[in-house]
């Protein structure tokens, strides 16, 4: 399905009143983000480890005319997702939106992966999400008017990605998370999703297929076509729209879903579920599952993996004297 963004109402998404707070905007995702929810009037408080991309991020978005403080704070303890909470309602009298977009990498294969690699990525993807999500919902239930949690998941998550144990499991937790805490707090009004971006940016630059486009969009050269729409592969700024509709009465009935962005792409992830079945009277043994397995739920087995981009093959020149 294709749909024209200039036919699209927007007069709707209005955020003003509203106040959001963003982990990891210092730059990338976490910025456009931050951006995008000043731009539809909301207050922001942008979070992120580095004082100097944090402040950088805040005087962006004021120079814009958005309203926005700085919190420099390593995600993942309660103690940081208390500061987080208290510097919104500080600054700006309220919370009602939270994005934890915060996220660091350590890849490496499963045998080479240390104790330390696993435990970092967890740490601030997996127990950041936790912390800040618990202490944003139990302040919007105080304050007794719902809330938005927006998190911020990946493909990995939903299918698993080479040399990422510990970033994959975060995020497929994370989506997992997502599903219980929209049952947990719907009866306050707080509406919990995940959104699965793919854009351009430090992370995706190192995947061989990618990097010749992201480097020529840094030199002012547009995603092609088959980027942009085949993969849903384009900017940051192009996964920013999703994080204010989210934020607005407009999607107040939208909750426990996995929604990807992209590029020109806008897609809804399944959940998992059983996709073929069997049944022996009495029960399985190993013999029968065996002898079962290759004619019923082992005749599709399920895929694994992010496909890789689908490169179109350059043109063939033509012969000489057509």
């Amino acid at each position: 399905m294709s749909v024209d963004p200039t036919g699209i109402d927007q007069t709707g998404i209005d955020l003003t009143g509203k106040v959001a707070v963003v982990t990891g905007a210092g730059q990338g995702l976490g910025l456009a983000y931050a951006a995008a929810l000043a731009r539809a009037g909301a207050a922001v408080v942008v979070n992120d480890v580095d004082e100097i991309a944090a402040k950088r991020a805040v005087h962006a978005i004021t120079e814009e005319g958005g309203r926005a403080v700085a919190e420099v704070a390593a995600v993942g303890s309660a103690e940081t997702a208390e500061r987080l909470v208290a510097r919104a309602v500080e600054a700006f009298g309220r919370l009602d939106v939270l994005v934890t977009n915060a996220g660091i990498l350590r890849d490496r294969v499963l045998w080479k992966m240390t104790d330390e690699d696993f435990d970092a990525v967890i740490g601030v993807h997996l127990r950041g999400t936790f912390t800040c999500a618990r202490a944003a919902a139990t302040y919007m239930r105080e304050q007794g008017e719902g809330g938005t949690l927006i998190l911020v998941g990946s493909p990995a998550g939903q299918r698993g990605n080479f040399g990422q144990t510990n970033y994959a499991a975060a995020k497929a937790g994370i989506a997992a998370m997502a599903r219980t805490w929209s049952m947990e707090l719907a009866k306050a009004r707080i509406t919990v999703n995940a959104i699965v971006p793919v854009a351009a940016t430090a992370m995706t630059e190192t995947i061989p297929a990618f990097a010749p486009y992201v480097q020529a969009q840094q030199r002012g050269e547009p995603f092609p076509d088959f980027l942009r729409k085949g993969e849903g592969f384009g900017t940051a700024d192009d996964c920013a729209a999703l994080v204010p509709f989210l934020a607005s009465d407009a999607a107040r009935e939208i909750t426990g879903q996995c929604v990807g962005i992209g590029g020109d792409k806008l897609a809804l992830w399944s959940h998992p579920q059983e996709v073929a079945v069997a049944y022996a009277d009495g029960g399985w043994t190993p013999d029968t599952i065996a002898a079962a397995w290759p004619t019923s739920v082992g005749r599709e087995p399920q895929s694994v993996g992010i496909p890789a981009p689908t490169i179109p093959a350059p043109a063939t020149p033509a012969s000489p004297g057509e």
